[in-house]
């Protein structure tokens, strides 16, 4: 894919360009030593150390678009569906545990609780709305750090994501009331596959700037139980940070992003029923951004306690179908290292 050439020869510069006389290591003792709060597995920790993590996410989608132009509830019925989404929410709590058995290596865990609603109207201009929530896929990752010298880091990850996250989300609906149906794809908590995760994490780092480059993959694997497959997502995120003080530091992000239509079908969906339900609505190209700030406290009964927040955008969006598009997003943590 074009997007992944791209991004290697990108990865490859920076690596040959940021070079720099002094010997020191980079390090992540100063605020701009981790990403924005949204980027996961951005850096490696030392042997024998810990860091337990909180993260929250809030997403909005509020309205549709065709392709890459607007698109409205009519659009969709002109296109012969029943039902036409008309916003949708989504709430993640996400809990992750690192920790280091030797300088190269360092393991990593997340699972996630989330719930999502979305609102919709009917051909007649009936308004209803379908919720969903649980916990999510436990992904596990191992990183291994390739360099760490002249304030560069470099480091791999690969990982595995395990499908306990439901599939089988229902709700009642307008024409199936009182009884529940099966929901569409966008609001299951899951994936029901095993997924592979691969990274690669560029880190560089000036006496004021931190800069970040990482190229990931989600390689879906199999068929899950109900007879199909979310798309592989490809993605290249890059990231500019600014250390005002000691203890904080503001940055910015654009993220390319490509992700495949899902493959085969859920017996039990419409497919014109609703949009959501149709699988040619899913997939597509983004171009994501988003500006925040990270907090680090060096001393004190709070040494290593890191606070994290960011507000993310669309830059650009052509999705494949009729889909509702990101407005926005916030992500805001907190990070302990011990």
């Amino acid at each position: 894919m074009k997007i992944f050439k791209y991004a290697l020869i990108l990865m490859a510069s920076i690596t040959v360009y940021a070079q720099e006389t002094t010997e020191e290591k980079w390090t992540s003792n100063r605020p701009d030593g981790h990403a924005p709060i949204s980027v996961m597995a951005d850096h490696t920790h030392n042997k024998g150390d810990w860091m337990f993590s909180y993260r929250f996410m809030t997403m909005n989608m509020n309205s549709l678009k065709q392709g890459s132009d607007d698109a409205t509830s009519q659009t969709v019925f002109d296109e012969g569906y029943a039902i036409s989404p008309e916003n949708m929410s989504m709430n993640m709590h996400m809990l992750g545990l690192m920790y280091a058995p030797s300088n190269k290596i360092t393991l990593m865990a997340m699972t996630n609780y989330t719930s999502m609603s979305m609102d919709l109207v009917t051909g007649t201009g009936v308004n209803f709305s379908t919720e969903s929530f649980g916990f999510g896929d436990l992904k596990i990752s191992g990183l291994y750090k390739f360099l760490n010298n002249k304030r560069q880091s470099l480091h791999g990850q690969l990982g595995f994501s395990i499908p306990t996250g439901s599939i089988d989300e229902m709700d009642v609906t307008p024409a199936s009331s009182p009884d529940e149906v099966q929901l569409p794809y966008p609001m299951q908590i899951g994936s029901g596959t095993f997924d592979i995760d691969l990274g690669l994490t560029y880190l560089k780092q000036y006496k004021t700037i931190g800069l970040g480059s990482q190229l990931k993959a989600t390689l879906r694997t199999g068929e899950n139980d109900r007879s199909y497959t979310f798309g592989n997502k490809y993605s290249l995120n890059n990231w500019l940070s600014y250390k005002t003080t000691e203890w904080l530091s503001f940055s910015a992000r654009v993220e390319g992003l490509y992700v495949d239509e899902i493959s085969g079908a859920d017996e039990d969906l419409t497919p014109m029923m609703v949009t959501t339900a149709d699988t040619t609505n899913s997939g597509g190209t983004y171009i994501n951004s988003g500006i925040g700030f990270n907090t680090y406290i060096r001393n004190g009964a709070f040494k290593n306690l890191r606070f994290g927040f960011e507000y993310s955008f669309p830059l650009y969006q052509n999705l494949n179908g009729i889909q509702l598009e990101t407005s926005n997003s916030l992500n805001f943590g907190a990070q302990y290292s011990l």
